[in-house]
């Protein structure tokens, strides 16, 4: 009588998509298996990419762009349902996340080739087609019209983290019972890893970046960092980052990264855009309003800040 025993891999694949490093990690029976969930997770990111990236103009939302003060364009449901989720979130930061964001003009140049200030009247007109108002839902018929002319949206605050939980739900209706995806920062996580630990995450201050401050288990949750460290302006000793508020065209200040700990990665990438516009003291604020929202603020003196519930002794 002989007994099988059962041993299991953990896989990684690493792939270029949406314009931005893509990981995912597997648990599997063997890399055979490993393979086809690694290889179903990159069909999934390419089917959503063709449905929702406003710089591939076939999709339905370059359509919606393109077609802005003209008409409303018939989008496919998922489409609809998260830019109508994307609209709340819009709605609860008070503008401070915007899809419509797209519309700005880029008068901020993050590449070293600014050498002044743009004026208050170009700051102005830069943020004038901008404004979640404007974007008019038909639920009747699931339409999407831009009110405005030269009007565009753009789901890169959210789209990134709405294919991280794509990509969790779709591998676990295949049977894989442990994974991790990273997608530009994004990090979706579920099951345990070989040896039965969680799967953990390390938070680095950006202002001493050889020194993790904190390492996180995540269990079945999601966590999205976003930093202005590496793009960044300085004009008269202020320092401008690349994260536009949406409502002023002024670029947000006073937080140098964020990471937004949450059920769903899709909600963590929306909200950690909303609270680096919103600023450390607002934003906390709002997190700590919401229950099964944590955060990590690290500001621009480089002083770390922490949602209620976050006790970073327990991490270190």
């Amino acid at each position: 009588m002989s007994f099988a025993t059962f041993s299991q891999v953990t896989f990684k694949e690493k792939a270029s998509l949406l314009g931005s490093p893509f990981d995912i990690t597997v648990v599997a029976k063997d890399s055979i298996q490993a393979n086809a969930y690694t290889n179903a997770a990159i069909e999934e990111v390419k089917r959503i990419e063709n449905l929702i990236s406003d710089w591939i103009p076939t999709t339905q939302i370059s359509s919606v762009n393109t077609n802005a003060g003209i008409q409303p364009i018939k989008v496919d449901p998922e489409v609809y349902d998260l830019v109508e989720r994307a609209l709340k979130i819009s709605k609860v930061t008070n503008g401070a996340f915007d899809i419509s964001y797209a519309s700005m003009d880029r008068i901020w140049k993050f590449d070293g080739s600014m050498i002044k200030m743009p004026s208050k009247e170009e700051i102005k007109k830069s943020v004038e087609k901008v404004g979640f108002q404007n974007v008019i839902l038909n639920p009747k018929d699931t339409t999407i019209f831009l009110k405005n002319k030269g009007m565009k949206i753009g789901l890169g605050g959210i789209g990134q983290g709405y294919i991280a939980d794509k990509i969790k739900e779709l591998l676990k209706s295949k049977g894989c019972e442990s994974g991790l995806v990273n997608v530009s920062g994004d990090i979706s996580t579920w099951g345990k890893q070989i040896d039965g630990n969680p799967w953990t995450i390390a938070i680095i201050n950006p202002m001493n970046k050889n020194k993790v401050f904190a390492t996180f288990p995540l269990e079945d949750t999601a966590v999205e960092t976003s930093g202005s460290y590496e793009k960044y302006v300085t004009f008269n000793g202020k320092r401008y980052s690349h994260i536009i508020d949406p409502r002023t065209g002024y670029p947000a200040s006073g937080i140098v990264s964020i990471s937004v700990f949450a059920k769903q990665t899709e909600m963590a990438d929306a909200l950690a855009t909303g609270i680096f516009v919103m600023g450390v003291e607002v934003g906390l604020d709002f997190v700590n309003q919401i229950k099964g929202l944590e955060c990590i603020i690290v500001d621009d003196k480089g002083v770390i800040h922490t949602s209620k519930n976050i006790d970073l002794k327990k991490h270190e």
